[in-house]
């Protein structure tokens, strides 16, 4: 991907961002799918916690990284196209998280009126939320990473209403 976009010098701010990209996601995308090994164990929110906690500080390391990359809009359409023909999009993240809930819900672990694409989205959501704020206004401006991630994951309200 890096040489499908590079500008033309080498060490400026998209090689930096893919570089950490590239040595990040990997890391990212493997957490996601560990989840695959936790389908019917544990408790679902308590299988969640770790990839909210997770999100937030993969958040943290590239977002500021990604801020310079995109200050041309040549650059932004040139990574558009990259990560479309790597297939690297956002379905790479949210798609083992959705897989999962899809799995604890056909196991009756998860409530049947949740949508797991959709609450998937909302979890990474959430955690890229929590790394901006961090990033532009500070650590001590909102709830701590451990609080953020258990917010995140308790306001999903995945888990079936006891009858």
């Amino acid at each position: 991907m890096a040489v499908s976009i590079r500008e033309d010098r080498t060490g400026g701010s998209v090689d930096h961002f893919l570089a950490l990209l590239q040595d990040r996601l990997p890391l990212w995308l493997s957490i996601l799918h560990d989840l695959s090994h936790r389908i019917g164990k544990g408790d679902v929110a308590d299988n969640l916690l770790p990839i909210a906690r997770a999100g937030i500080n993969y958040y943290m390391e590239v977002q500021g990284a990604a801020l310079p990359a995109f200050t041309s809009p040549n650059v932004t359409v040139r990574f558009r196209k990259a990560v479309r023909d790597t297939g690297l999009g956002p379905r790479t993240e949210t798609g083992p998280l959705a897989e999962y809930l899809a799995a604890e819900q056909r196991l009756g672990r998860v409530r049947p009126g949740v949508d797991p694409e959709a609450s998937a989205r909302l979890l990474i959501a959430g955690c890229f939320h929590r790394a901006y704020i961090e990033m532009f206004v500070g650590p001590d401006e909102g709830p701590t990473i451990e609080d953020s991630a258990l917010e995140i994951v308790r306001e999903l309200r995945l888990e079936p209403v006891p009858a």
